[in-house]
């Protein structure tokens, strides 16, 4: 059984879709992507969405991307902050590395 959700917690749950976890199993996945992407996974969750760097899309500013490496030189992760969910989270939808 979950516990109930506890909204002074300091974060969110930050989850993957299925296409992002898709990739996340992906044998072809580079070892160096791993690390950088679990930390900026820590980073959105515990931000509640609001991770330093992060920008929000004009229209639909729940909709954010956050860059990985210096720059975003690795790639980007592109997630959504869904607040109104129960209980409330950050969804990474995509993770394009470059």
């Amino acid at each position: 059984m979950s516990e109930p959700y506890d909204d002074d917690l300091a974060g969110w749950p930050c989850v993957l879709s299925e296409g992002a976890a898709q990739f996340m199993m992906d044998p072809a996945l580079p070892p160096w992507a791993t690390g950088p992407i679990v930390a900026a996974m820590v980073e959105i969750g515990e931000s509640r969405g609001q991770a330093a760097g992060s920008t929000a899309a004009n229209d639909w500013p729940e909709c954010r991307l956050l860059p990985l490496g210096v720059d975003g030189a690795m790639g980007v992760i592109e997630y959504v902050i869904a607040k109104d969910a129960a209980p409330p989270q950050v969804v990474v939808t995509r993770i394009p590395l470059y």
